[in-house]
């Protein structure tokens, strides 16, 4: 990418960040409490943790706190722990069971409350199975869109994959590429630029964005050759996005758009649809993704991997990607709140 914020190593925190358990059988405490151990001197650095402290490995530090404003007190020591809806069933490592749906459930929902009333700066989500969940009757396609509910702006949620290397939104996401095509409108992608944006001035210290827009086709449609959604759909687009005042490219080829070279001529990519976006970033740059939340009232990050039932408990889970998103929420919360 190019230009760079300032970094907010000198920020001084006054609420901490709020982190949720994920599926007590997977990865989520676990990384927890290594990020905890990871983060423990560094003041700058305080989360919270929302869940049944019985969700916790065997012999994990914690606290109980009946506010996030006890957690500084905490911090250095042990875990501070939110409590939350207590686990129905005794958690086995790698085997997640729908019982304890409401428990992974209530923990986002806390987090979420808090965040709102100001209590945390952010929320940090750690990864859930919404297979098991929509066993114990979740009706939400995943954790964004729950997340939007609960902040009552569903529909205006953007999703972002970010690393000190790229930053990625997917304007269409979790649906097949043939419903893409049929999805992709001028005024979506004017949606969700826009919302980029603004949120790379507000929450990344960015005051100039620059967003490379990705074309559809191969060689972005070559003069229609290949393609006409480029004329048809993308450029009116854009040209409305420069009519704002926003710094948006010209449909760019995406098979050359994230080359190192290329990166460093923009701050975001905006893509037509899910893997156009997310493979990139995945090469490049996975072990510090961080899946970011547009839209919200609210700072969300979380890491950029699921559950890992298969590998919970066995040691080698890596909690890199959970570090970034902490570290980018405090970060996004320190550039948030000097905003008037």
């Amino acid at each position: 990418m190019g230009a760079r914020p300032e970094r907010a190593g000198h920020m001084t925190r006054t609420v901490p960040v709020g982190l949720t358990i994920g599926d007590p059988a997977g990865i989520g405490p676990e990384l927890a409490v290594a990020a905890w151990r990871a983060l423990r001197h560094d003041a700058t650095r305080v989360f919270v943790l929302f869940t049944d402290p019985r969700a916790l490995p065997t012999g994990a530090p914690f606290r109980l706190i009946d506010t996030p404003s006890e957690a500084q007190a905490a911090w250095a020591d042990a875990i501070p722990v939110m409590p939350v809806t207590p686990l129905a069933a005794p958690v086995v490592t790698g085997q997640p069971n729908p019982a304890n749906a409401p428990t992974v459930i209530d923990s986002i929902a806390r987090a979420v409350l808090s965040a709102r009333d100001g209590a945390i700066g952010a929320v940090v989500t750690n990864p859930i199975s919404k297979y098991v969940l929509r066993q114990n009757g979740f009706s939400h396609p995943g954790h964004t869109e729950f997340l939007a509910e609960l902040c009552d702006v569903s529909g205006a949620e953007v999703m972002m994959l970010a690393s000190p290397l790229l930053r990625v939104v997917p304007v269409t996401i979790h649906v097949s590429v043939r419903q893409a095509l049929d999805l992709l409108t001028e005024d979506e992608i004017v949606r969700v630029a826009t919302t980029t944006d603004a949120a790379l001035q507000r929450d990344f210290g960015l005051s100039s964005p620059r967003l490379a827009i990705a074309g559809l086709n191969p060689h972005a449609g070559e003069n229609g050759l290949m393609g006409d959604e480029e004329a048809r759909t993308i450029r009116p687009a854009i040209a409305r996005l420069r009519a704002a005042g926003i710094d948006a490219s010209d449909p760019m080829p995406p098979d050359t758009m994230f080359t190192p070279s290329a990166r460093a001529k923009y701050d975001a990519a905006i893509c037509m649809y899910h893997d156009q976006a997310l493979i990139p970033i995945k090469t490049i740059d996975m072990e510090n993704g961080v899946n970011v939340t547009l839209g919200l009232p609210i700072i969300r990050t979380s890491p950029d991997h699921g559950t890992a039932f298969d590998i919970a408990g066995t040691g080698t889970a890596d909690a890199s990607s959970l570090l970034a998103a902490l570290r980018m929420a405090t970060d996004m919360t320190f550039f948030r709140s000097t905003k008037p």
